[in-house]
């Protein structure tokens, strides 16, 4: 699906659009989708540097909670047209390999596609897109003041969508992630495994600059998504400042002899991680997606975590006084996910410090389905520690933090 240039914009200076959201990917649509939603009367404006379709570096992976929120958008189909992979095998270092039939099925669908659908939703309901680098965000202080955007666009209430390196958080004066708490990653698009068996979603990890793996992820059109990633302080400390993406390049290529990237698609992105989160400020400018650190730090999914803090974002928008916009979306996120980000940090950092842990969950999970279908859930969409075993984890988490 493609979709033509948006026409030229006629908010000039004196113009106050309700909602003015940057970045087009799945957490600006969202924001976008879940605003006109609530109030079809709302003027709300996308800007994107790129024009749509675009390539984006992702694992390209859509979980069935991310279409959950799409279906509340009233955007049934975007995945259409691309069968689901009911199936993932997850292998570790130590061995322990796992393959079973997923709950609820996930779907692999190249962001080139995926995002020009959830783009042209959106125009279809109503909201402007237009081309645009955002360099300046400004304003918003005061009550009833507008936040102006490059000098000239104003708005009520800003979402900045904009990803990892996120122009609208710099500009609230918030830093990047640090070292421990970024991935690097590689993306590129190779042959599909061959046929011989159903088609699964895998995730190889590695001891090499462990928690680090390699995916592959049949799209269905005969080719798969391929990658490697690992957290950019590991890098660092195991190669020093010798060229990452060799070092990247290199490793995909050994992890995944029989699948070599497809020439020039190798590409590659940093993944922020939700286990050092911005706190939301109170005001007009909302943060959604990877500008606000929402990756799942066990499996670098992001895509569920953008549509939803965009959905959510998007209501607070327009629901919420502009001055209280901030508030209201910190809240929601709180209630929507607090407990789970918490939880993924939790095991994020006792599996950091200790390979075992993951090793005997994959090995567990053969022989019970029920913490298979746990682990699919907190890695993949909101699931949460069971109590028993949060205990156990706190206790040994409390034991390391005293070696």
């Amino acid at each position: 699906m493609s979709v033509m240039p948006a026409p030229p914009t006629s908010a000039g200076p004196t113009e106050v659009v309700d909602l003015l959201i940057v970045g087009a990917g799945p957490a600006g649509c969202a924001a976008a989708l879940r605003a006109l939603q609530l109030r079809p009367d709302a003027s709300v404006v996308l800007l994107d540097a790129a024009d749509f379709p675009r390539d984006k570096a992702c694992g390209d992976g859509i979980a069935p909670h991310g279409l959950d929120v799409l279906r509340a958008l009233g955007v049934p189909d975007a995945v259409a047209g691309y069968a689901p992979v009911d199936r993932m095998r997850l292998r570790t270092p130590g061995g322990a390999e796992v393959a079973t039939p997923c709950p609820r099925a996930n779907h692999v669908v190249p962001r080139k596609v995926f995002d020009a659908r959830l783009v042209a939703a959106a125009r279809a309901r109503g909201a402007l897109l237009l081309r645009a680098r955002v360099r300046s965000v400004l304003g918003g202080g005061h009550p009833g003041e507008a936040v102006v955007v490059n000098g000239d666009l104003r708005a009520r209430v800003v979402v900045g969508a904009d990803g990892a390196n996120s122009t609208t958080r710099r500009a609230l004066g918030i830093g990047p992630n640090p070292p421990g708490a970024l991935a690097i990653a590689v993306r590129g698009y190779a042959d599909a495994p061959r046929a011989d068996r159903p088609p699964e979603q895998l995730i190889d990890m590695t001891d090499e600059g462990w928690p680090a793996y390699a995916w592959s992820f049949p799209i269905g059109d005969g080719r798969a998504n391929i990658g490697y990633g690992m957290l950019r302080s590991k890098l660092t400390a195991l190669y020093g400042g010798a060229g990452g993406r060799t070092v990247l390049h290199a490793t995909l290529a050994r992890m995944l002899p029989d699948q070599p990237a497809h020439p020039g698609t190798l590409r590659a992105h940093h993944l922020p991680l939700s286990t050092w989160r911005p706190r939301q400020p109170d005001g007009p400018v909302l943060l959604a997606g990877d500008a606000a650190s929402l990756i799942n730090p066990l499996t670098g999914e992001g895509i569920y975590y953008a549509l939803l803090s965009g959905s959510l974002a998007g209501e607070a928008a327009v629901t919420a006084l502009p001055a209280r916009a901030g508030a209201a979306y910190r809240d929601a996120l709180e209630r929507e996910l607090g407990r789970h980000l918490r939880h993924t940090a939790l095991l994020a950092g006792l599996a950091g410090r200790r390979r075992t842990l993951m090793d005997s969950a994959v090995r567990a999970a053969r022989h019970r389905t029920e913490l298979y279908d746990n682990l699919l859930e907190i890695g993949l969409g909101r699931g949460t520690i069971p109590t028993g075993s949060l205990a156990r984890l706190a206790a040994r988490r409390l034991v390391a933090g005293r070696r």
